[in-house]
């Protein structure tokens, strides 16, 4: 199927089949015609010998009968054929093909009250020629069509040799870099005039984009400012020792919902980018440190609910990303389970290579669960709740960019079981089913 998806396959194909077409019809309508013509001047010229025959013969009554090499004459009284053969006694009046003891007989009969005249003409020779004749025009449509296909090769090389060096060309860019113009190195035809379509669509997307990365620079900049303004200050208002603690509590939940807008503002930035920045952190990341930190943001989110947020740390999982893009990912997921969990627990394991986030919340139903990650898509189950929708997409891109995956999966009774995993193309960790007591969790 996909050799004849190809543009090249199809006009050889064409080629191929237009060749063996035209070679058929030919050839069908040469043997009609030579078979159609032979026929009808047998048939004519013995139809006619007959009817001269017996003019002559009652003319002169003495007339002996015709005979050639292949033509054989009959001639006899009524009701007295003992002289004719049997294959053609009984013929009525006129032209006939017959075949006896293995030849074929073009036969001309004429019956009339006084003569019965039989004319025969052997066309075994005729038949065998025909059938050499069939043959030849097999053979001949054989070489068309192999021709056409070796004219098709050729000629889609040659028409599609401009489309493929367009088609490479394009494959060479970089979207890093500015376009190379492409119609300089084509005519002035049809590929030419894509080639000039095509710098002019790669111009303008080139400058769109070179446009959106400095808005977002320059907006990530303007944001790094006042949120580190903001960072500075709270540090040193904490450093205070008389500083009250209802205060201090405050002065730690602006630190760290600065800490989360610039961990946002970063992760947003190597979206923009669309490539993996390792380089820009320290290295390999503990993520179990990076939950426990997002986890006490979320905490006096709680409030007077009977929600319990729990952290278990089973194996030491370290990941080379972005302390900012661990951060988010996991800020997202877990702000999710707080947001739509109103009792019940919301517990995150970190386990070797993924991390499990369970809450006993609504969960989401099961014929919504591949769209969870659409942007501005909310749940049923959601149905109330503040949200924008954008959190999952934005989850998503980022696992995307990383290569790390992520799965929904429902809890029973109720509630929802999500896993990251870090390294998708290592050896899985043990599954981990869930029974109706959402806090047992066994080993399966």
């Amino acid at each position: 199927m996909k050799f004849r998806r190809r543009l090249r396959s199809r006009l050889i194909l064409s080629f191929l089949v237009f060749g063996t077409l035209l070679s058929v019809l030919f050839a069908s309508a040469a043997l009609f015609l030579q078979s159609w013509l032979e026929d009808a001047l047998i048939a004519n010229t013995l139809a006619s010998e007959v009817d001269q025959y017996v003019a002559d013969l009652r003319r002169d009554p003495t007339l002996v009968e015709p005979f050639y090499t292949r033509i054989q004459g009959y001639v006899t009284r009524p009701g007295r054929a003992e002289i004719v053969p049997p294959a053609f006694r009984d013929l009525p009046t006129g032209v006939h093909d017959v075949r006896a003891d293995g030849a074929y007989f073009k036969v001309a009969v004429r019956k009339d009250d006084d003569f019965w005249v039989f004319l025969t003409y052997d066309i075994s020779e005729n038949r065998e020629l025909l059938r050499r004749l069939i043959w030849a025009l097999v053979a001949v449509v054989v070489a068309f069509s192999l021709l056409s296909l070796g004219l098709g090769i050729w000629s889609s090389g040659r028409v599609l040799a401009p489309v493929t060096e367009l088609a490479r060309r394009l494959e060479t860019m970089d979207e890093t870099t500015a376009p190379t113009p492409l119609k300089a190195h084509f005519p002035d035809d049809e590929v030419g005039q894509l080639a000039a379509a095509l710098d002019d669509y790669a111009a303008r997307l080139h400058e769109l984009v070179e446009r959106d990365q400095a808005f977002n620079a320059d907006v990530s900049h303007e944001l790094r400012t006042p949120l580190a303004v903001i960072s500075g200050a709270t540090e040193l208002m904490l450093a205070q020792p008389d500083l009250p603690d209802r205060q201090r509590e405050r002065l730690l939940r602006i630190a760290r919902a600065a800490r989360q807008s610039t961990d946002i503002t970063t992760a947003l930035l190597y979206l923009v980018r669309a490539r993996r920045e390792p380089g820009d952190g320290p290295g390999a990341q503990e993520v179990g440190c990076i939950a426990e930190q997002v986890m006490d943001n979320y905490r006096p989110l709680v409030g007077d609910r009977e929600l319990d947020l729990s952290l278990e740390v089973r194996q030491s999982l370290s990941v080379i990303a972005p302390e900012a893009v661990i951060a988010v990912t996991l800020g997202n997921l877990i702000g999710n389970a707080v947001r739509y969990t109103t009792e019940g627990e919301v517990r995150v394991e970190v386990d070797r290579g993924e991390v499990r986030i369970l809450d006993t919340g609504p969960g989401i139903a099961e014929e919504e669960l591949p769209r969870v990650f659409d942007r501005h898509f909310r749940g049923r189950q959601t149905a109330g709740t503040k949200g924008s929708g954008l959190g999952l997409s934005i989850v998503k891109r980022l696992c995307d960019l990383y290569g790390w995956e992520i799965d929904f999966l429902n809890r029973q009774p109720r509630g929802l079981i999500v896993i990251l995993r870090f390294f998708p193309d290592r050896e899985a960790v043990p599954r981990r089913s869930v029974s109706a007591n959402p806090a047992a969790v066994e080993v399966s």
